[in-house]
């Protein structure tokens, strides 16, 4: 049974130095990857202890003739159950921590400009951050990306600069939607006639897939789009070249 042990434990401690040896791509994923593996230092070793007590308790007691009902242990009632309470407030604090994250919980149209939601009618409603900000509307079935301050916009292509803060304002023309970008560890609905925000900022140039993953009828299997991250300079200069016009995403 030892050796049987042994090698499930070997066979977890790769699959966690596979899993962790990927560095994430964006301030989103590494929260959430942080987290995962913070809960994982608790869950991996009581998930053994409990297994060896159970092991042990197999073993020892599964020839018993005489069974005897368990001694009281005042003692060992009160450890294990402030032992249990810590636990959960670490996964509590934890948890808390990475939900009130300004890129995993984003402040909203109404936060910022102070009203209701949603009140924002248009682009020019939506509150000023310091953030490079662009707009992504979904329809049935497909993303349109508009740069407000550069005049320039995009189909089914999200452009934006690495290691620069990032707010995508989501609205709808129809249904609800939901861009979901897994690389990234990004995802937020779109509301019809309304504003949400989603916050990111990626460290990885590159290409990488967005996908709506509400229901929004027929054509929800191809509602995709192309999330292309380039270097600071690269993107400046993208969208002085189209400046005014819609615009092709770089190669990424």
């Amino acid at each position: 049974m030892s050796r049987r042990v042994t090698i499930g434990v070997a066979v977890l401690a790769g699959l966690w130095i596979l899993t962790g040896s990927v560095a994430a791509q964006s301030e989103n994923r590494d929260l959430i990857e942080g987290l995962e593996f913070q809960l994982l230092y608790v869950a991996l070793p009581l998930s053994l202890f409990v297994l060896m007590i159970l092991v042990y308790a197999a073993v020892k007691f599964h020839d018993n003739d005489d069974p005897k009902p368990t001694a009281e242990d005042p003692a060992l009632e009160i450890t294990w159950t402030a032992a249990t309470a810590i636990i959960l407030l670490f996964v509590g604090i934890a948890g808390y921590s990475v939900l009130v994250s300004p890129y995993v919980s984003p402040s909203q149209a109404s936060d910022l400009a102070g009203g209701e939601q949603g009140t924002a009618d248009s682009i020019e409603d939506l509150p000023e951050t310091d953030d490079e900000e662009l707009v992504v509307r979904g329809y049935q079935w497909g993303w349109d990306v508009t740069y407000p301050e550069h005049n320039v916009t995009t189909e089914d292509e999200i452009v934006i600069p690495a290691n620069e803060d990032v707010t995508m304002w989501l609205t709808s023309d129809d249904v609800i939607h939901s861009l979901f970008i897994s690389d990234l560890g990004v995802k937020q609905d779109a509301f019809p006639q309304e504003y949400t925000r989603l916050r990111t900022n990626v460290y990885e140039t590159g290409q990488y897939d967005a996908d709506c993953t509400e229901f929004c009828g027929a054509g929800h299997s191809r509602m995709d789009a192309d999330v292309i991250v380039v270097e600071p300079d690269e993107y400046e200069s993208w969208l002085e070249e189209n400046e005014d016009s819609q615009a092709t995403a770089p190669d990424g």
